[in-house]
């Protein structure tokens, strides 16, 4: 059975892989709509799945694909005004592009208005739009259009189509997404494609063998590849839940209260024992009280696992509440919007201010009392519940920072379970030596005492919360142009923030909430003594600080990367590990791959693609990945949105449905669809020099050794070819 299950999960996985290479996240359907006596609107309704989102119109130049429209004939009508947008319009900062950018989420709507000069008219076109989620972007993709009819009264339906197909209102899907089984359509021959200069063909005289499609090798490869999703989103949240719930335990608000808690749990079998003292000792008796011990002994276990578990509820249900006040989207769409960044940013701020003493962050101590009271009038399991959640409350001085931290984190990652598994991580690491203490109160004994050292815990997450507070002021910054959190300047505050943290922690700067440490006379010591555990932290405060000098001078940083301003915010720069590509057009670099028998690597790319620059960013800087890329493959960089005209349109069958070509981004869209079955960016692929793919495709995954590997496995598979 567990066999089966594995292959179940595996099979699935397999199926997974497939379907994210070739994605269809968009619907659209075209619409006539008669405004007036004279006039008209073209309709454009989309339908956006879950995660993605489609630019709107005044997207600037340098920046993701903006919704254009495209008009071929016009006749009997002309455009009035220009395209725009009709449905609800986001607008956030992409760190990325450095620039305001709007999208729609969920559904997608636009209208072009035409005024109606002629008795008879005739229109047609496509629209471009560009759509992405967190991983990964469709190439622009084209919503063809074409209408005929006659200048009508209002009241009236349109003629001209309701002629053609006897319906009062034309509506046309889009060709590209009607079907997923268009990526997987089979498209060696080439005679549907008309005369054009490349010979009839897309791809070049001889070298049109090397545009056949290969996905079912691609396949074969991701079969042979048994390695399962590891749900990063989910792992990341909880590890992130469960680092935060261990910290939050060592806090001077939490530790103090866990022999108070052991205490409550040993409280009534105390009284017990001294209620029966005074029973005659008779072997009877002794047994019967050796029994009732043993049962109470099981009670105290029961509700100390009922305690835990009380706190697992308490704080998974707070995650379950953001989750439903806000929904994933709403918490993502937060996570680039300006203002809500400034909210965070001042929200981590006083957080920090709070955990360095500057204040205590507490609850109103009517609420504390009131619990507190109901706990003691109240037995069985709502008392151990209710106690709990004092805990909660009394404690939040402490966690209510940490929580804070965690909700925007997890929250704001765009996962709709996130934020109740951050919780449920935090909760169990919070909730198990609760429970294990309980269980076992011999423990206690061996329980590190509180003192200064808490302090210093909290003093650390107050740096590091102010340190993480600069990240989303950074957003604000960038999308009000203030220019006031620069590269240099961000790294400048964390180099200051973290050589602070080491001068704490060695015993330089002091706190208001740092207690003074007493001789063996009672005396202060005006130098306290810097402990073993305290050294080896501060080392790594101070190390951290020297490692992002040179990123003021434009070194890449890769640890700050993701949190750092972009690159183009730098003024100063010295000079960037770059990898450029050896051609941007597919037949001529295979042409020389095979010339000089080396293999190619095919880099599908896009210049709106937000990820595809992560990737070059984060995992191209790599030396070694650099030197595999440069030295030991033919770079062939294709950008699917390649604004550059063909010399004369190319009209290709795919899924039985006519796909014009117009530019040469479609071109290669077209090849990364036909041949390997894909439509996202980014989307790598190594090949032999007959076409031949070499191993698995790799997409998004900033994972500088897995792409390494990628790489090393593509060579290996070459050699044994040849």
């Amino acid at each position: 059975m567990k066999r089966f299950f594995s292959f179940l999960t595996l099979y699935i996985y397999i199926g997974a892989v497939a379907l994210a290479q070739f994605q269809n996240p968009v619907t659209f359907s075209v619409t006539q709509k008669k405004v007036g006596d004279d006039a008209l609107e073209v309709v454009f309704q989309g339908t956006v799945d879950a995660g993605w989102h489609v630019y709107g119109t005044d997207i600037a130049d340098g920046g993701p694909t903006r919704a254009e429209l495209t008009l071929e004939t016009q006749k009997g009508l002309k455009p009035d005004g220009k395209l725009r947008v009709t449905g609800k319009l986001h607008k956030a900062m992409d760190e990325m592009f450095g620039m305001e950018v709007s999208y729609m989420e969920g559904t997608a709507s636009f209208v072009q208005r035409f005024v109606i000069t002629e008795p008879t008219y005739e229109v047609s076109g496509y629209l471009t739009y560009g759509a992405c989620n967190d991983e990964n972007c469709i190439p622009p993709t084209d919503v063809e259009f074409s209408f005929k009819g006659e200048k009508t009264p209002s009241d009236s339906p349109l003629k001209g189509e309701k002629e053609k197909d006897g319906a009062a209102e034309s509506k046309v899907t889009e060709a590209s997404e009607a079907s997923e089984d268009s990526a997987h359509s089979e498209l060696s021959d080439t005679s549907a494609i008309n005369p054009s200069p490349y010979k009839g063909e897309v791809g070049r005289g001889s070298g049109s063998a090397l545009w056949a499609p290969v996905v079912d090798e691609l396949k074969a490869f991701e079969e042979g590849n048994t390695s399962l999703p590891a749900g990063e989103d989910w792992a990341g949240a909880f590890l992130l839940g469960l680092l935060g719930g261990l910290i939050a335990l060592l806090t001077p608000c939490v530790w103090p209260i866990i022999p108070m808690t052991v205490s409550f749990f040993l409280k009534t079998a105390s009284k017990r024992d001294q209620s029966d003292a005074h029973i005659n000792s008779d072997e009877q008796e002794q047994a019967r009280l050796k029994a009732k011990r043993a049962d109470d002994k099981r009670k105290g276990i029961r509700d100390a696992i009922i305690y835990g578990v009380s706190i697992v509820v308490i704080y998974v249900l707070l995650g379950l509440l953001v989750t439903l006040l806000f929904g994933a989207s709403a918490l993502n769409a937060l996570s680039t919007n300006a203002l809500f960044n400034i909210f965070f940013f001042l929200m981590l701020l006083v957080f920090g201010a709070s955990f360095l003493g500057g204040f205590e962050i507490t609850l109103p101590s009517s609420w504390t009392t009131a619990v507190d009271r109901k706990s003691s009038t109240t037995t069985g399991l709502l008392s151990i519940f209710l106690m709990a959640f004092t805990l909660s409350l009394v404690s939040f001085s402490c966690t209510g920072p940490i929580i804070g931290f965690l909700l925007v984190e997890v929250g704001t990652s765009g996962s709709l379970l996130a934020p109740t598994i951050g919780m449920l991580g935090f909760a169990l690491a919070l909730a198990l030596p609760f429970t294990l203490f309980a269980m076992f109160p011999a423990w206690l004994k061996q329980m590190p005492k509180s003192g200064n050292w808490m302090n210093c815990i909290k003093v650390c997450l107050g740096l590091l919360e102010i340190a993480f507070a600069l990240k989303f002021f950074s957003v604000a910054d960038l999308a009000y142009g203030w220019h006031l959190m620069d590269r240099e300047v961000f790294l400048s505050l964390w180099i200051v923030i973290f050589a602070i943290m080491g001068a704490y922690l060695i015993g330089w700067i002091r706190f208001p909430h740092d207690e003074d440490e007493y001789d063996e006379m009672g005396e202060v010591i005006q130098r306290p003594r810097t402990s073993v555990t305290r050294f080896f932290m501060a080392l790594a405060a101070f190390a951290f600080a020297i490692y992002m000098v040179p990123g003021l001078w434009g070194a890449p940083c890769k640890a700050v990367s993701a949190f750092a301003p972009p690159m183009q915010t730098q003024d100063f720069r010295l000079g960037d590990v770059s990898v450029e590509a050896h051609f941007n057009d597919y037949d001529e670099g295979m042409a020389y791959a095979k010339a000089h028998r080396m293999p190619v690597m095919i880099d599908f790319t896009g210049y709106g693609c937000v990820n595809c620059r992560k990737m070059e960013a984060a995992v191209w800087t790599d030396p070694q990945v650099a030197q595999l890329m440069t030295e030991e493959y033919v770079l062939i960089t294709l950008y699917v949105d390649e604004k550059t005209p063909l010399p004369e349109k190319l009209t290709v069958q795919e899924n039985g449905q006519s796909v014009t070509l117009r530019t040469v981004g479609d071109r290669w869209s077209y090849l990364q669809r036909s041949k390997f079955g894909a439509n996202a960016q980014p989307f790598y692929v190594l090949l032999d020099n007959d076409g031949h793919p070499l191993t698995a495709s790799y997409s998004y995954n900033e994972d500088v050794a897995a792409y390494r590997s990628f790489l090393e496995k593509g060579l290996r598979q070459y050699s044994q070819k040849r």
